[in-house]
Order: C-alpha cells, then sequence, then structure tokens
C-alpha cells in the first residue's frame, strides 16, 4: 500500500500541523499516479519498441527517415526494402542518407535495413511473390503465395510503428509482406495522396477489428526531387505535414441516432441537410465521447513527428484531417488528370477559358459529393468551404505556385507506371454512386486517364531491346512475307571491323546504319543484296 499524497506534499502538510499518515488515502499498488504537469502525462506510459519502421523508399521515405534521424534521441529508424537488389545496393553503398536543401548536403547514417518482398494483387486477391528463384518449385505454390508465408531473408520482429510512404495502389501489397509482424497496439502512419486506402486495408488485410492495428493519417506538402545516388533527395518545397489518429472501431460504442438518408436523384439537387433524429433508440446505449483513443505507440509515434523541425508536422482532429484531406482531393482531382490528358506542366490549366469550364463542371460534381457526406453534416460552415467557388480558388492558387512543376500522376503516366485515379477521382465516382450522384465528367476523365496510360504502357512493352553483338556473328537475311525480295534485317555483325573499313560503308561494301535498324534506305546496298 502507498499513499496517494507525494513525498513533496507531506512536508508542508506537517508543518501546518495536518495528520498526513491519517488524511492520507491508501490505493493499491497498480494505481497509476496522477502526474502534475502535461510533461509528465506524456512520459507516463513509455512504448516497449521505440523503433519506426519505414516502406515505400522513394523519396517521401528517404525525406522523413533522414529527418527523423536529425532530431535528439532520435529513434531506432528501420528502411524495409522491397527488393533483394535494393537491399544489396543498400548494403554496399555507405548506408547513409543524403538530403540535399538549398545546395547544402546532410548526412546522415546509423539505419537498420529489413527485406519485405510485396505480395502481388490481382482484383483483390493474392497472384503470388517474386522470391527472385528463376526455377521455382511448383509442389510449394500455395505456400508462396500465402500472405503468411514468410519469405528467406525477412525477418519475423514485430513491428509497433510504421510508416508507408508508398503509392496508394501499393499499400495492399506492402502491407500484406508484414501483415504477420503487425498487432493490435501497432500503429500504421499512412502518408499518400487520395482517399479509400484505409478502408481497403480494413477489408482486404485486417477484416477482424479486435486484432486491427491504430492508424494515423498524414498529408504531406514538401516537394521533393530524384538525382543520380539512389540514397539522395533534394528538398525541392517547402511545405507541412498534417497528422491525425483516426478512431478504432472497437473503442467506439454504437450511436443511439438513426443513420441520414441517402441521396436520391428525384429529389433536390441541393445536399443532404442534417436532420436530428427527434426519438433516439431507446435500446441504443448512451453516445460516447467521439475523441480518438492515443495508445502508447500512437502517441509515441505522433509525439516523435511532431518533434522533427523538418517536417513541420502539426496535429489535427479527424473531422478537421477528414476536411484538409478533402480539400486536398479536390486539387488533385483537377491539376492531376489535366495534366496528363494535356502532357504539360500545372500552370497549363490556367487563363485558358475552354479548361477553366471543363474545370468547373468537374468541381460542381466534386463539391455535391463532399457536401453530401454524412460525416460533414453536422460541421459548420461545411457548405461554404467546399463551395465550388472556394475550391475552384484553391485550385487555381496551388496551380499557380506549381506552375512550373510536373504532377506526380503524369510523371507515372510518362513512366509506364499505374496511376492512383482509383484514390482519387474513383473515389468521388464511388461515393457519388453511394449516395445516388451521378459524377459523369468524373468517370469520363478517370477512364480518359486509365486509357492514355494503359495505350503509353502497352508502347513500352512492344519495345525490342537491342542486344551489343558478339565478335565473329554474320548477317542474317530474311524475306518478306509478300514476296521474294529480301530486306536487310541484320541481326548482328562483326564488330570488330577496323574504323577504316567503317568508312567504306558509303561505298556499299558494309550495309548502312540504316540497314542495321531494319531499313533499306540506301539504293546501292539494295541493289547488291539481291
Amino acid at each position: 500500500m502507498r499513499s496517494w499524497l507525494g513525498p513533496e506534499s507531506t512536508e508542508p502538510q506537517a508543518k501546518q500541523g495536518i495528520n498526513a499518515e491519517k488524511d492520507a488515502v491508501s490505493l493499491p499498488d497498480d494505481t497509476p499516479t496522477m502526474p502534475r504537469n502535461p510533461a509528465e502525462f506524456y512520459r507516463a506510459q513509455p512504448v516497449r519498441d521505440r523503433r519506426i519502421h519505414i516502406m515505400g523508399l522513394g523519396n517521401v521515405g528517404y525525406f522523413v527517415a533522414h529527418s527523423l534521424k536529425g532530431i535528439p534521441n532520435a529513434p531506432p529508424i528501420a528502411l524495409v526494402f522491397h527488393s533483394r537488389e535494393k537491399l544489396k545496393a543498400w548494403e554496399e553503398s555507405s548506408k547513409r542518407l543524403q538530403c540535399i536543401t538549398d545546395g547544402d548536403t546532410e548526412r546522415r547514417e546509423g539505419y537498420d535495413a529489413e527485406l519485405a518482398l510485396p505480395r502481388p494483387r490481382s482484383h483483390g486477391k493474392l497472384v503470388g511473390s517474386n522470391t527472385g528463384d528463376p526455377f521455382p518449385d511448383a509442389s510449394d505454390a500455395n505456400e508462396r503465395i500465402s500472405e503468411g508465408s514468410i519469405m528467406f531473408g525477412e525477418s519475423t520482429e514485430p513491428i509497433s510503428s510504421l510508416i508507408l510512404c508508398m503509392k496508394a495502389t501499393q499499400v495492399l501489397s506492402a502491407l500484406s509482406s508484414v501483415k504477420h509482424r503487425l498487432h493490435r497496439d501497432s500503429v500504421i502512419c499512412f502518408l499518400q495522396n487520395g482517399m479509400g486506402t484505409v478502408e481497403e486495408v480494413n477489408k482486404e488485410i485486417f477484416p477482424d477489428i479486435a486484432t486491427r492495428p491504430h492508424y494515423m493519417v498524414g498529408i504531406n506538402s514538401h516537394g521533393m526531387k530524384k538525382t543520380d545516388d539512389p540514397f539522395t533527395v533534394v528538398h525541392a518545397g517547402f511545405g507541412t505535414i498534417s497528422l491525425g489518429i483516426l478512431p478504432n472501431e472497437r473503442d467506439r460504442a454504437p450511436a443511439p441516432y438513426a443513420p441520414i438518408s441517402k441521396f436520391t436523384p428525384h429529389s433536390s439537387p441541393q445536399p443532404i441537410e442534417p436532420v436530428h433524429p427527434a426519438n433516439p433508440d431507446p435500446s441504443a446505449p448512451p453516445a460516447t465521447d467521439p475523441s480518438a483513443t492515443f495508445t502508447p505507440n500512437s502517441r509515441y509515434l505522433l509525439r516523435t513527428l511532431l518533434r522533427t523541425p523538418v517536417l513541420c508536422a502539426a496535429g489535427f482532429s479527424p473531422p478537421d484531417l477528414l476536411q484538409l484531406q478533402l480539400e486536398k482531393l479536390a486539387v488533385n482531382c483537377i491539376v492531376n488528370p489535366l495534366t496528363v490528358m494535356l502532357d504539360a506542366r500545372n500552370g497549363s490549366i490556367l487563363y485558358n477559358y475552354s479548361l477553366t469550364r471543363v474545370m468547373r463542371l468537374l468541381l460542381s460534381e466534386i463539391s455535391l459529393v463532399i457536401r453530401s457526406l454524412p460525416e460533414l453534416q453536422y460541421i459548420p460552415n461545411v457548405q461554404q468551404r467546399f463551395d465550388p467557388g472556394r475550391l475552384e480558388t484553391v485550385v487555381v492558387g496551388v496551380a499557380n505556385r506549381t506552375s512550373d512543376n510536373i504532377s506526380s500522376m503524369l510523371a507515372d503516366v510518362r513512366a509506364g507506371r499505374q496511376t492512383e485515379m482509383d484514390y482519387i477521382n474513383g473515389w468521388i465516382v464511388n461515393k457519388g454512386e453511394e449516395m445516388g450522384i451521378k459524377c459523369f465528367m468524373n468517370f469520363m476523365l478517370m477512364h480518359m486517364v486509365k486509357g492514355k496510360s494503359g495505350m503509353i504502357q502497352a508502347e513500352l512493352g512492344e519495345g525490342i531491346p537491342f542486344v551489343e553483338p558478339r565478335p565473329g556473328e554474320e548477317a542474317v537475311m530474311t524475306r518478306d512475307a509478300f514476296g521474294d525480295i529480301p530486306f536487310a534485317d541484320v541481326i548482328s555483325r562483326d564488330m570488330s571491323t577496323s574504323e577504316e573499313a567503317k568508312t567504306k560503308n558509303a561505298s556499299g561494301d558494309i550495309p548502312p546504319a540504316d540497314s542495321v535498324a531494319g531499313k533499306t534506305s540506301n539504293p546501292e546496298w539494295t541493289e547488291k543484296s539481291r
């Protein structure tokens, strides 16, 4: 048994003639003592594992890892690589990250490296894993594609704090590789564009509420660029990171109020107005505090990110964070797909009458869907904040500030990578369908971007890689399928020809460069080849 009164409080009372032992309340030994200031409150429940794992080692991932290592009493950072080649390159390098800001290079080291091979998924199903084995054994195919299977070189240590910095399309395959390492007390921080990622993770990866980890969502506005060095990032644009802890399903009781009726196209086209039921369900339990629960790991990760000066992070409540997400979503729904279709920089959508008309048609649908969301019906000033005119002002401001930049979606399309359209305009279309709102413009733009992306991927896949021929190989001639006239399809030829012999190509002794590529622009060589 111990006294609730601390030693610093019993001494003054004894001087005043108060019997401290008589007035003290006896408490059991396991009763937590109430800290006397907020700083002590944050240190009341230390976490068991201070290590922070980071997945998605691109520009954002390296920037966050580099920033966390620069704070006093920095936590251990583990870089989780998604391929053996990347891990091997890290092991063979100096094992340090570099960040260039305004021409100044800052180097940080002391990182741990781990491997987690992604589990590819198609249509929501696990389809296989790239183990790196050129001759896999078909007998253990089921074991290789199961989510719980552990590949060679992967760790089995539990993960308490995880930051995801990859594209929204890669979240499911990445989390499938570390699902066995996450537990109900873990916290996952999502740093992606778009919306709908958390709902998809709950459906595909963590369907059981009892074992589901805690979630934290971040909105990043920093700008980074690549360099020739794979472990160097350029901090090109200063921004902020807005953070918020999402409430966990198992920590809140059901509300006694009935859900709001859905929007129907036969009613008024205005957004749904909040309706407060006069008679709530008498059998339902009373409404609980909607504030998020701060578990030790969630509080630790949030506090660590907030005390990192370079990140300029700020914490928000779940309703405020949702509104910030929707604002950025509205900007991405306009800037990203329009720059993809125009194949131009962000500033190209400004000062153009026709593009302004398209922008306003898109924003009218986006505004109607956002203002009709049931989650925002009890928040004041939502109608003004997400008004189409106000959203247009926000979009124009962002496009003007980043007029010389290339959007991330345009960079993905040019490189033949998968875009995040399903989590940007696709989220607006799906939410509108749930509430009976038809978003024709966003639906059309979404599939136009997907169509262009698929077209470029097909063109890149048709490219023929040319291999440098080996000395001694002869030219191989093939004939046209429509006649006996041969065309010069030179697969390989002797590369040991001297410089003097190469100068004779113009006379026709050796096929010119056009013939090597499969062309017969030189009539002299065409005649000799008959």
